[in-house]
């Protein structure tokens, strides 16, 4: 079945169009997937590469650490190693996903189930699921952070359960580590109000059931793929919101082994059921909040069936220390429902911008609120306690700053931080706030606090010392045109006002800019005095002061 005829790309059409818009880097070199696989890709996050420039990888000659050949390749950022694959996937501009997301949410449509489906076509059971080489250990699982952590470890994973009560079933990202080639850990959160996955393991814990059943999914099509990282209710089932996406049901299919329905068209089915009287050690593990997870016991899953397509792809998110994949995924989603938060439920009609800090802090720790110049100061502060409580796990540190500040430069941050903030007046802090996901266990009861910041410019300022406009373009054809290295400009790049500027001194400068200096003296000349200070301040629209 084409994607025309289902109605969406599964991960293979995916595949293929990022190919022809040049987003995919085919590997056929042999790559040790223990040793090598994430580090070669992990180059192009902390290499100095711009992210429009950071593709998706496809490795068709893995191999492990003790050199052992596997059959099925594996691809590295193809959901999300830039904004731009992202759109790929959703089939919509970045500046149009948020409204996709919205109109999925409120449209949401029924999934068609199937009986024969892709996901099918090869089944692993009983004795097969055992011994080296076989179960999970014949599936491509790279190791994300060699050097720290203890399993090959699922990363792209979409992990299906189902509420015991209601019936509906839940859809989340969780890592899973490998254990044996028919049993694996998997990590669902436990903070305040939990994953979906955990409370479900809550209600099957209290009505006395031993196990509860699990599908973990790789390489779903992309529109299903972006379930598990996004945070819906609870109780809305994903497989609905998918098919809003896409405007078409989505193909499910009833799990061999488990009373769960998974996605025909998806590369590998993990079925399996979750013990839930005993916990296993499980990790190290490299995070996506930027620090290694120590050890903890989480959830043992006894596997019952594996099934796959023929010519399955193994996916694999590359996370860790952002920016990443997975802070991609994120931050694409949650900038827009912070600004929709801000601008339409608190309605700040002056906030034009969120922004989550990417690098390092993985966007939970530090949010940037860009503000209209003049906002009133109430409205500024309202904006911040708005953000910063939000979510219960992000914007520890928010900063108000003006729509010529590039969040994304933290020069820039400094500077407005710098010039246009009183740490007495434009600071506070709040206390009584929880730890939130980082390298302090979630279950620690230590409270954390919030810092707010006001860095917008209370009035008007000189210009930014640095030539206009013009003159910078004028200059970058020159230095393009001697063919020196290639310039990625950052901004601020070139001057501008910030309010305290006046046409005579833009017509002193022009005169200037064309050789006429001389003019400029002979009308400085007109306003010489005597009896005053060196550095009084003269302003040619009110030269008597």
């Amino acid at each position: 079945m084409t994607a025309a005829s289902r109605g969406y790309p599964d991960l293979h059409d995916h595949l293929e169009t990022l190919k022809k818009k040049n987003l995919l880097v085919t590997v056929d070199e042999q790559i040790d997937k223990d040793a090598e696989l994430h580090p070669l890709v992990r180059w192009q996050f902390v290499g100095g590469l711009p992210e429009s420039e950071r593709k998706a990888f496809l490795f068709t000659n893995v191999v492990d650490g003790k050199g052992r050949k596997y059959e099925m390749p594996v691809v590295v950022g193809a959901i999300a190693a830039n904004r731009e694959i992202y759109s790929v996937g959703m089939g919509a501009s970045v500046e149009d996903i948020q409204a996709k997301w919205d109109h999925a949410i409120a449209h949401p449509i029924d999934p068609r189930v199937v009986n024969d489906a892709p996901c099918h076509e090869v089944i692993v059971e009983g004795k097969d699921l055992e011994g080296e080489g076989h179960g999970l250990d014949m599936l491509t699982i790279p190791i994300s952070t060699p050097g720290f952590d203890s399993s090959p470890t699922l990363t792209a994973t979409n992990v299906i359960t189902r509420d015991p009560d209601t019936l509906i079933q839940n859809m989340g990202t969780y890592r899973a580590a490998l254990k044996a080639p028919d049993r694996l850990v998997v990590r669902m959160a436990t903070r305040v109000g939990g994953a979906g996955g955990f409370q479900h393991y809550l209600k099957h814990q209290k009505r006395g059931d031993k196990t509860m059943p699990c599908a973990i999914v790789l390489g779903c099509p992309p529109s299903v793929a972006f379930m598990g990282p996004q945070k819906l209710p609870i109780d809305m089932d994903e497989f609905k919101v998918a098919g809003g996406l896409v405007g078409a049901p989505i193909n499910v299919v009833r799990a061999r082994t488990v009373d769960l329905l998974v996605p025909a068209e998806a590369e590998v089915v993990i079925e399996g059921l979750i013990d839930t009287e005993y916990l296993e050690p499980e990790a190290p593990f490299g995070e996506s909040h930027g620090h290694v997870a120590l050890e903890e016991y989480n959830m043992p899953m006894r596997i019952t069936a594996i099934t796959h397509r023929r010519n399955a792809i193994i996916p694999s998110y590359i996370s860790q220390v952002a920016p990443s994949e997975s802070s991609v995924i994120k931050r694409v989603a949650y900038e827009p429902l912070f600004l929709t938060h801000l601008r339409d439920t608190l309605s700040i009609k002056g906030v034009k911008k969120v922004s989550l800090h990417e690098p390092l802090t993985g966007l939970l720790r530090v949010t940037m609120i860009t503000i209209e110049k003049g906002m009133p100061r109430t409205e500024i502060w309202r904006a911040l306690h708005g953000a910063a409580f939000f979510k219960g796990d992000m914007s520890k540190i928010c900063i108000a700053m003006n729509e010529d500040i590039d969040p994304d430069n933290a020069d820039a941050i400094l500077w407005a931080m710098a010039y246009r903030m009183d740490p007495v007046k434009d600071v506070e802090t709040v206390k009584h706030r929880g730890q939130g996901h980082g390298p302090k266990r979630e279950s620690d009861d230590d409270e954390d606090s919030t810092l707010l910041m006001d860095a917008t410019m209370k009035g008007d300022f000189p210009p930014l010392a640095l030539p206009t406009k013009p003159y910078m373009e004028r200059a970058k054809d020159i230095w393009d045109r001697l063919g020196l290295p290639k310039l990625r400009p950052q901004p601020p790049w070139y001057g501008y006002s910030l309010g305290d500027w006046l046409p005579e001194w833009d017509q002193a400068a022009e005169r200037a800019a064309t050789g006429r200096y001389l003019e400029n003296g002979r009308i400085s000349a007109q306003y010489r005095k005597k009896g005053i200070k060196p550095e009084t301040k003269f302003r040619p629209d009110n030269p008597e002061g």
